[in-house]
Order: C-alpha cells, then structure tokens, then sequence
C-alpha cells in the first residue's frame, strides 16, 4: 500500500508501477535465458558468461549513459531502455516458439550464440536504464519525501525479485517462450507507464566533451559523503557477499537439497522487503550517516552467522538479518548520493553509483568463489562478514563527515 504522501503525487505512482513491471519481467527473462542455456549446452561457463556480458557494458557504458541522462528527458530514456528489452523478449520468444526455425537458426550453437547476444544487448540498456531511473527519482517528489520514496521503491524491487523468478518458473512449464512473452507484456506496460511521466528536469546543454563526460566522477571524488556512501557498499557488498555459495551451503553443509537453496536465495529478499516496507512507513530521521554504517555492520555480523551455522532456520534467520541491514544502507546511500548531486548532473553521478553496484555484485561472486577455493565455504563468509564489519569501522574513521551526516536533507555550504 502506498503511503498517503506519496499518493499526492500521481508521476511517482507511474514511476513504482512502471518500475515494478520492468523488473518483474526483467527477473522472469533472466530465468528463463539461465534455464535455456542451460539445457542447451550443461556449461556452468557458459551460465557465468550470461552474467559477465550483462555486467561489462555497464562499466564500458557508463560516462556516455550518464551523459545521455543528463542531455536527454530521463522518464524517456527510460522508457527506450524498456522497450528495447521488450524488443529482445520478443526475438526470445519467436526463437524459442520456433518461428525462426525456417530461417535456418534452429542449431544448438545460434541459439547459444543469441542468448549470449541478448546478454550483452540487456547490459548495454540496463547501463542507461539504471541511472535514468535513479536520477529520476528527485523528479517526482519533495526532498523530505525523497527517504520514504526510494524505500517503497526499493520494496517493490524486492517483490519483483521475489516474485519474478517464481513466476517465470511456473511459466516455464509452458515453454521459454511463455515466459519470454509475458515478458513482452510487462516490458511493453512499463514502457507505456513511463511514457506517461512528466517530471521537470534540467538538461545538459553543455558541448559533449570529456569534461562533461568526466564530471560525475569528479564530483564523487570531490564530495566526501558520497564518495563514502558509495564505497562503502562497494567493499562490504564486495567482502560479505555470499550468494554464489549458497548451493554448496544448501547441498553440503545444510543438506537441504534443492528446495531449501529455493529458501535461501529468498532469504535476504524477504528481510530486505520487510525493511523497506518498514522504512516507507518510518523514515530515517536523524543520524542517517551513523545508522549507515551500523546497518553496514549488521550486514557483517548477519553473514558471520550464515557461514557457521548449522540449522536451516538460523541460517534463514541470518540471510533475512543480512538483507534487512542491506536495505537500511541502500535507502540511506541513494537518498545522500540524489540530495548531495545537483539535478543537471544526477544521470552522471548515478551512472558512476550504478557500476559501483554492479562491480559489487558481480566482483563480490568472484572475490567468494576464489577465497572458497582456498579456504573453503564457511572460511570465505565468516572471512567477508569480518571485513565487512572492517570496512565499517574504517570508514566511521577516514569519512567523518559521511559518520557525522544527521538528517536526509540537502547540506551544502
């Protein structure tokens, strides 16, 4: 349910519905395009490849997605973004229904080869997706309901990320290409959602140059609480995240089998939903800078719990704490890193924000992977829960400024 305060605002309504459609389709298409690979060639390469190609145009993308941001409508871009995935759902779809097949593209290798295209193709808009949806948040309601905003939204996320998955595996009975259009549907509402938006921005008018191409990374660099917010989650996602275990966690040390990983993976969303539903409720008030860095604490000592228990539910119980304390911190991050960025330059700056995210995510699943190798599972996130905890106590000390942030407000001077 919306809070009333947000309802006063009808282009925000637009905004989390079109938001939520987006992702849930965006979620259904990734489980059918890992099923699909999967069972055309059995290479868990292969599966890491799709994740690889949707990270790396992020981070080849980014000066010149921020750049368009800024230049350009942001509830436009957004809305190609998602129509352009609506594009890629539908060539899924026909391939799979097996329209193409009269063309001559039926073989194992074009259909690997297209899945892996469309991986990259996803990455690419996802690279100008991400920042024009977060640059256009401030858009659409008053600063002092910015906090409450970003967490409904952030619930919806959860619920997309929830539910998405589980949809597109029921559908999935029906084939790929019941899934890949469904898909088609949502991505289309999205598109038409945000379509719909009218938010007052201020272009870029300024000559492309690299100076212009470069100024959302000078003004992290130059501003101390959003350099902070933003490495921060970098480094503690990066150390404490422990994701990619989970099926040796499920299979050999919790000997829960399949559907126990199914709990798992659900875990942090569910804890994660609840916080933000709580926040969207109940704002951060005062101490925003100190709360997220206990939150970033928290994070750490829940995944230190995870990786030495034994029992189902207390590990359940963790990966909830975990993603409940992750939930406080991306609230608290994206309102300071909005507020603290003038309105001409946010595409720019979220831009850089968002391959900070993805470097997280992604390098988060190598960096466990590789201490795993050497120190096994629960030696790799009992060793990344302390260093999230760490990085927190460092950056209480090297960001003061970030520490001593009071209230979600602008504070510039």
């Amino acid at each position: 349910m919306i809070p009333a305060p947000l309802r006063q605002h009808p282009d925000y309504v637009r905004f989390l519905a079109a938001r939520v459609a987006s992702a849930s389709a965006s979620q259904m298409l990734m489980v059918a395009v890992g099923w699909q690979m999967y069972e055309l060639t059995g290479s868990a390469w292969d599966l890491g490849l799709v994740g690889l190609l949707q990270f790396l145009p992020s981070l080849l993308l980014m000066l010149v997605a921020g750049e368009v941001v800024d230049r350009y409508p942001r509830a436009m871009v957004a809305a190609l973004c998602v129509l352009a995935q609506a594009v890629l759902a539908l060539l899924l779809a026909l391939s799979a229904s097996g329209a193409l097949d009269s063309l001559g593209v039926a073989s194992t290798a074009w259909q690997r080869g297209l899945l892996l295209a469309v991986s990259v193709g996803l990455g690419a808009v996802r690279a100008f997706q991400m920042p024009a949806q977060q640059a256009l948040t401030p858009l659409l309601v008053p600063a002092e309901l910015l906090p409450q905003a970003l967490a409904l939204s952030s619930a919806g996320m959860q619920l997309a990320i929830i539910g998405g998955p589980a949809l597109g595996g029921v559908l999935f009975v029906g084939g790929a290409a019941v899934v890949y259009g469904t898909s088609l549907v949502l991505f289309t509402l999205s598109a038409w959602l945000f379509g719909r938006i009218k938010a007052k921005q201020t272009l870029l008018r300024a000559r492309a140059g690299w100076s212009e191409l470069l100024a959302g990374v000078r003004h992290v660099r130059s501003h101390p609480v959003v350099l902070g917010a933003v490495s921060l989650d970098l480094f503690a996602v990066l150390l404490g995240g422990a994701t990619a275990l989970l099926p040796i966690f499920a299979k050999d040390l919790l000997q829960v089998g399949p559907w126990g990983l199914g709990l798992l993976r659900a875990a942090p969303a569910v804890g994660a939903l609840l916080m933000s539903a709580v926040l969207s409720r109940w704002p951060i008030g005062r101490a925003a800078g100190a709360k997220l860095l206990w939150a970033v604490a928290a994070y750490g000592l829940a995944t230190v719990v995870f990786g030495v228990s034994h029992n189902l539910w207390l590990s359940l119980l963790a990966l909830a704490a975990s993603g409940a304390a992750d939930m406080v911190s991306i609230v608290v991050r994206q309102t300071l890193v909005q507020l603290e960025t003038p309105d001409a330059m946010r595409g720019r700056v979220s831009a850089v924000n968002s391959v900070f995210i993805g470097a997280s995510n992604q390098l988060g699943e190598f960096e466990s992977g590789a201490t795993a190798a050497l120190l096994g599972p629960v030696g790799s996130v009992v060793l990344g829960g302390v260093g999230s905890v760490v990085i927190a106590l460092l950056w209480w000390r090297w960001f003061p400024q970030l520490a001593a942030r009071d209230r979600l407000a602008v504070q510039r001077g």
